[in-house]
């Protein structure tokens, strides 16, 4: 009773097994399409007919990835996939005749491949392309896809840095077959870049491919190649927000030494200190730069800012010796007198205690009235020591020892000298203030113009 179910059950299996026997069958046709073709095949010849034959080959390059941009040894990193195309004649079969089989993956190492190099390869190791699998079909067509990790040289101008773009050139070509012998064609106009991944620092405005058919020195013979030029633009906003605003508002802290008063002893500190760090963020850009003879646009405004600053600390110790003009310093020249007391101290709005800009003006030289603590005023007649000052006849008073004349009259000369110096060095610590100042005012706009003419000249 039981056997029925059994012979039903078997049944089906039977009819299971009949396509793995087919897939069995194809992959013995596979091998012996693979022995077939390649009994008398040799990997070392050129795969045409007739010797005098061009081979055609197709070159496309896909962008996957820039690994780094070395600007300093002026090297290009970057992945790519590199597909080459071509026809060996030697390499074709009837797919009927091997249960329809249309294609075959085998190790590259089996068939003959070109030497396609990258010319421009600035690797130390020298090393090609990954030894993939290519795609050969029934026709003789053979693609062959493999990813590679290239250093190619770039020549690196940083004119503009941060600000600058770059064109690497990637040339492809053989390098022992001439044009006679293999015509090397670009498939597409351009370089793929469907799957290319975003660089953090530069910006990969396009790939065009061109094909160049070059004569060089040592043959006569033409030799053609693919060049794809890698247009690319630095993304600046890491180099702006840590070179060149750091060096804007350094710039803009050295003429406020000139506001510092010459008595705190830190104007001179402060300009040595802005050039110190102004030397500092110099070296940084300097160290990650080529040694060439183009000067990058952030350097030269470093080099303008630093020579700035070193004329502001020269100047200011020019300011400060006429600050401290000691009990010897003889009286303002005439022409200080006008041109600094009198119109530059009103264009940089500096007053004396209850007056401002918009005061009557005030005669040059008679910035001291009677009764000023500071510059004391001399009376008429101030100094006249004798019997008239006091209005009492010699012969009346005390005043006619001449012991006693001599002594107040040395006292008075000594008062007079003593108001005069004070007055002199009060008027020269007015000429340092004024002289500051203005050049505060000044090397603020010479900073503002620098910055600007920077920025517009990158942009």
């Amino acid at each position: 009773l039981a056997a029925p179910p059994v012979l039903t059950a078997a049944a089906p299996p039977a009819l299971v097994w009949v396509p793995t026997g087919c897939q069995g069958a194809q992959g013995r046709f596979a091998y012996k399409l693979l022995h077939d073709l390649f009994a008398n095949y040799s990997s070392a010849l050129r795969p045409v007919e007739d010797t005098d034959r061009v081979l055609n080959i197709t070159l496309q390059v896909t962008l996957s990835q820039i690994i780094d941009m070395d600007e300093r040894n002026q090297v290009l990193t970057s992945y790519l996939w590199v597909r080459q195309a071509w026809l060996d004649a030697h390499l074709t079969w009837d797919k009927d005749a091997y249960d329809g089989i249309d294609s075959i993956r085998i190790p590259s190492s089996y068939v003959w491949r070109p030497d396609i190099i990258l010319y421009n390869n600035a690797d130390d190791r020298f090393s090609g392309s990954v030894e993939t699998n290519v795609v050969l079909r029934s026709d003789g067509h053979i693609m062959w896809d493999s990813p590679a990790i290239t250093k190619s040289s770039c020549k690196v101008d940083v004119s503009y840095f941060p600000f600058d773009g770059q064109r690497c050139r990637l040339t492809f070509g053989s390098w022992t077959y001439n044009g006679n012998q293999i015509d090397l064609h670009n498939r597409l106009d351009t370089g793929d870049l469907t799957d290319f991944v975003e660089n953090v620092e530069w910006e990969v405005l396009g790939m065009p491919a061109t094909r160049n058919v070059i004569t060089y020195g040592c043959c006569s013979e033409p030799y053609p190649d693919v060049t794809y030029t890698l247009l690319l633009r630095r993304r600046a906003s890491f180099y702006i927000f840590n070179l060149l605003l750091p060096c804007i508002m350094v710039s803009f802290l050295a003429p406020l030494g000139f506001y510092l008063p010459a008595d705190s002893g830190e104007k001179v500190s402060l300009g040595v200190t802005v050039l110190l760090a102004l030397t500092v963020f110099q070296l940084l850009v300097a160290e990650s730069m080529p040694p060439s003879e183009s000067v990058p646009l952030i350097g030269k405004y470093y080099i303008a800012t630093m020579t700035m600053i070193t004329a502001s600390t020269a100047l200011t110790i020019f300011i400060m010796n006429v600050h401290h003009c000691g009990p010897g310093a003889r009286p303002v020249p005439p022409w200080a007198r006008w041109l600094i007391l009198h119109h530059m101290a009103r264009l940089c709005c500096i007053y004396e205690v209850g007056k401002s800009c918009k005061s009557p003006r005030q005669a040059p030289g008679r910035w001291a009235g009677r009764g000023d603590a500071g510059m004391p005023g001399e009376s008429p007649g101030e100094g006249e020591v004798g019997a008239e000052a006091g209005g009492c006849p010699q012969d009346r008073c005390l005043c006619h020892h001449d012991g006693l004349l001599r002594n107040v009259g040395y006292i008075a000369g000594c008062f007079r000298r003593h108001r005069a110096a004070q007055r002199w060095t009060s008027e020269w610590k007015k000429v340092a203030k004024v002289m500051d100042r203005f050049f505060m005012w000044v090397f603020f706009l010479m900073v503002f113009l620098m910055s600007v003419l920077v920025l517009g000249k990158a942009a």
